[in-house]
C-alpha cells in the first residue's frame, strides 16, 4: 500500500565529489525551501513538510519503498573494511563521540545493518508478492549499487587494498550523490517501475556478503572488536584506515550483529573482561579505556630534524618571524601557540607576505601540515569522550551501555542454545550474561553504587558513586532481558515459554502472595505455593511451577480450563492475550525439575 512519505527536509547534502574534498563540511541549508515550507504550514499544517512529486502533490510511496531507501543511504556510505562513513555532520546517538564525523567510519552502524538485513531478507522471502513497484529514481540508484558491489565481488576473498577499496567507495557514494542530486533538483517524477523479489534477495545477500567481510577485518588481535575507524583520501585513487582504541560500544555491536559465533562470542566476552575496559570495583565495564592525557606544553613540540626539512621555516627563523613556528631559550621549536587546528596553520600561512615568501608556502604548506597533524593526531580527536574524565568521559561506566550489553550476551546465550553449540561454549557464555547482570546497580549495596540502586542514574565515573540522576534507555533493555530470562517469547504470533537462562535458585523457597494489577485497573492477590514463580504479561498473570512433567495450562473467566501439547498457546489465545481482552485470568506452566 502506498501509504508512506519523504520529508522534504531542508537540509541538502552536498556531492561525492564535495564531501571527499572535505568530509567536515558536508550539508547546506536552503533557505529558500525553509521559507516555502513555513509558508504552506499556515495552510497545510504539518503536511507543508512533506516531499511533494513532480505533479504537486504529496508523493506517497509503500513499505518496500522505504525500507530500501533506509538502507541504499546507508550502502551508499559504506567503505569496505572500514564500515559506514560519518560524514553528514551528524553523530551517532552516542554523541560522546562526536568529533569523528569526517573522517570517522562506523563499524557500529555496520554491524546494526547487518542485523537489519537479515530482518529485511526474512521479510521479503515471507511475502508471497514476486514484483514491486517502486520509484524509478530509487529503481536506478538500488541497480547502481548492485552493479558497483557485484562487479567487485572477487576483492572479497583477501585483504582489501586502499585502491580497491576507493574503487567500491566511489562507485557507491556516486550513485547516492546522483540520486540526492535529481530528487533535490526536480523531486520524484511519481513514474515507477518493478522490482523483481529474486534481485532485491540477491542484492540483501550480495551487501551482506560485504559487511561480514568488513566484521572479520575488524577483529582485534585481542579478540574485540573496532567501534569506529578513520578514514583517509591519500590520493584520487586511495583511501586507507586507521584504528581507534577498543570501545565497549564495538563489542555490542559485534555481539548484537548476529554474525560472529557463539565460540567467537565467548572469546570476545573473555577478551572483554580482560581488557582495560574492566573496572574491578564496579565488577562492569567501561565505555573507554582510561588514560592520562598529554598537555598543550608537553604535546607540542617539534624535532629538529623537521625543521631542518623546511626552507620556510628555516627562513622565517631567520628573519625573527614567530608567526607559524618559535625557537625558545632552550633551542626547542613550537607551533604558535594560538593554533587551535589544521586551519589556523592554513590561515597563517596564506598571510604571509607573497613576496617574500609565496614559493616557499606554496613547497611547505602540505609537510607542515602533516608535522602538525602527527604531533597533535587531531584526526583521532573523538570529542568529549576522550578529553575529560566522568558522564561519557574517561574512567565512566555509562549504564545504559551496560544493559545494551548484557542484551546481546543474552541473544547470544539463545542462539548458542538453538544452535546446539558446545554445553562448555553456552556454560561460559550463560557465566558472562549473569556476570555482566550482577554488575548492574539494582543488584548492588547503596555502598558500592552510591545510590539507592533502584534509582536511575546515568553514569558511574572513577572515584566517584553513581552520577547524573535520570531515565536512560537502560530501562527497556533491562525489561527486554527480564523477559528473555523467563524465556517469554512471540513465535508466529504464538506465545511461548522457552526460560533456559532462568536459574533454579529463582523458584520461591516458601508459600507467599503474589500481587499484580489487574486489567481492571483493581490490586489482585495470588498464593504462589513452594517452587512457584509469578509474573505478569499483559497484565495476564503468568505461574511457573517446578514439577516432574512439561505442561501448558490456560484459565478462562468462565472457569474453563485449556490444556496445550507444547509450551507455546495457539493463535487465538494468544490473541485474547495480547489484545487484553479479558478471558483470560491466568497461565499455568510447569518444566521439569
Amino acid at each position: 500500500k502506498k501509504i508512506f512519505v519523504y520529508a522534504n527536509v531542508p537540509y541538502k547534502i552536498k556531492s561525492y565529489q564535495d564531501i571527499l574534498d572535505n568530509p567536515k563540511d558536508t550539508i547546506l541549508f536552503d533557505e529558500d525551501l525553509d521559507a516555502q515550507i513555513n509558508k504552506e504550514r499556515k495552510t497545510l499544517g504539518a503536511d507543508a513538510a512533506l516531499l511533494k512529486g513532480q505533479n504537486l502533490e504529496i508523493y506517497k510511496v509503500n513499505l518496500l519503498e522505504k525500507l530500501l531507501a533506509t538502507v541504499l543511504a546507508k550502502v551508499s556510505n559504506f567503505i569496505p573494511e572500514a564500515g559506514i562513513w560519518m560524514n553528514t555532520q551528524r553523530p551517532e546517538w552516542n554523541d560522546a563521540n562526536n568529533a569523528l564525523v569526517g573522517n570517522g567510519v562506523s563499524m557500529v552502524t555496520l554491524n546494526y545493518l547487518k542485523r537489519f538485513l537479515a530482518f529485511f531478507e526474512k521479510l521479503v522471502e515471507d511475502v508471497s508478492l514476486e514484483n514491486y513497484e517502486v520509484s524509478k529514481e530509487l529503481i536506478t540508484f538500488f541497480n547502481e549499487i548492485r552493479v558497483t558491489l557485484t562487479d567487485n565481488m572477487a576483492i572479497l576473498s583477501n585483504a582489501i587494498s586502499d585502491s580497491n577499496r576507493k574503487i567500491v567507495m566511489d562507485g557507491l557514494g556516486n550513485a547516492g550523490s546522483d540520486f540526492r542530486k535529481k530528487i533535490y533538483k526536480s523531486s520524484f517524477t511519481t513514474k515507477t517501475g518493478k522490482l523483481n523479489k529474486e534481485d532485491i534477495l540477491q542484492f540483501i545477500q550480495i551487501t551482506s556478503r560485504y559487511l561480514e567481510h568488513s566484521i572479520r577485518a575488524n577483529k582485534r588481535g585481542d579478540n574485540l572488536y573496532h567501534a569506529y575507524n578513520l578514514m583517509t583520501v591519500d590520493s584520487d585513487t586511495e583511501v586507507s584506515i586507521s584504528y581507534l582504541s577498543e570501545m565497549l560500544e564495538g563489542q555490542v555491536a559485534a555481539l548484537s550483529s548476529g554474525y560472529i559465533s557463539g565460540k567467537d562470542s565467548l572469546a570476545l566476552l573473555d577478551g572483554l573482561k580482560s581488557s582495560s575496559l574492566f573496572r574491578e570495583d564496579q565488577y562492569s565495564y567501561l565505555l573507554y579505556p582510561n588514560k592520562e592525557l598529554a598537555k598543550f606544553i608537553d604535546k607540542n613540540n617539534i624535532s629538529s630534524k623537521a625543521i631542518e626539512k623546511s626552507v620556510l621555516i628555516q627562513q622565517l627563523l631567520k628573519d625573527g618571524n614567530s608567526t607559524i613556528i618559535e625557537k625558545d631559550t632552550l633551542g626547542n621549536y613550537h607551533f604558535n601557540g594560538s593554533f587551535n587546528n589544521a586551519e589556523s596553520l592554513k590561515n597563517a600561512l596564506s598571510e604571509l607576505p607573497v613576496g617574500e615568501y609565496g614559493d616557499l608556502v606554496k613547497k611547505d604548506t602540505d609537510f607542515l601540515l602533516g608535522v602538525f597533524e602527527e604531533i597533535f593526531d587531531h584526526k583521532s580527536f573523538t570529542g568529549r569522550s576522550g578529553t575529560f574524565f566522568g558522564y561519557e568521559g574517561l574512567g565512566s561506566i555509562y549504564w545504559h551501555m551496560v544493559s545494551k550489553l548484557l542484551l546481546a550476551v543474552q541473544e547470544t546465550c539463545i542462539r548458542a542454545i538453538e544452535e546446539k553449540e558446545s554445553d562448555e561454549t553456552i556454560g561460559r557464555l550463560l557465566e558472562h550474561y549473569y556476570e555482566i547482570n550482577e554488575g548492574i546497580g539494582v543488584h548492588k549495596s547503596p555502598e558500592l553504587y552510591g545510590a539507592f540502586p533502584t534509582d536511575p542514574y546515568s553514569h558511574t565515573p572513577a572515584g566517584k558513586g553513581a552520577q547524573q540522576p535520570g531515565m536512560t534507555g537502560q530501562v527497556k533493555e533491562d525489561i527486554l532481558s527480564r523477559f528473555g530470562e523467563l524465556g517469554v517469547f512471540v513465535r508466529h504470533g504464538k506465545l511461548t515459554f522457552k526460560p533456559d537462562l532462568l536459574r533454579k535458585e529463582e523458584f520461591l523457597k516458601e508459600a507467599l502472595p503474589f500481587e499484580y494489577i489487574g486489567l481492571s485497573g483493581n490490586k489482585k492477590s495470588i498464593l504462589l505455593e513452594k517452587g512457584n514463580l509469578g509474573f505478569t504479561y499483559c497484565q495476564v498473570p503468568v505461574i511457573y511451577k517446578l514439577s516432574e512433567k512439561e505442561s501448558l495450562q490456560v484459565l478462562f473467566n468462565d472457569n474453563s480450563r485449556a490444556e496445550f501439547n507444547s509450551l507455546s498457546l495457539d493463535v487465538p489465545t494468544s490473541k485474547k492475550i495480547f489484545e487484553r481482552t479479558g478471558d483470560i485470568v491466568q497461565i499455568q506452566v510447569s518444566f521439569k525439575k
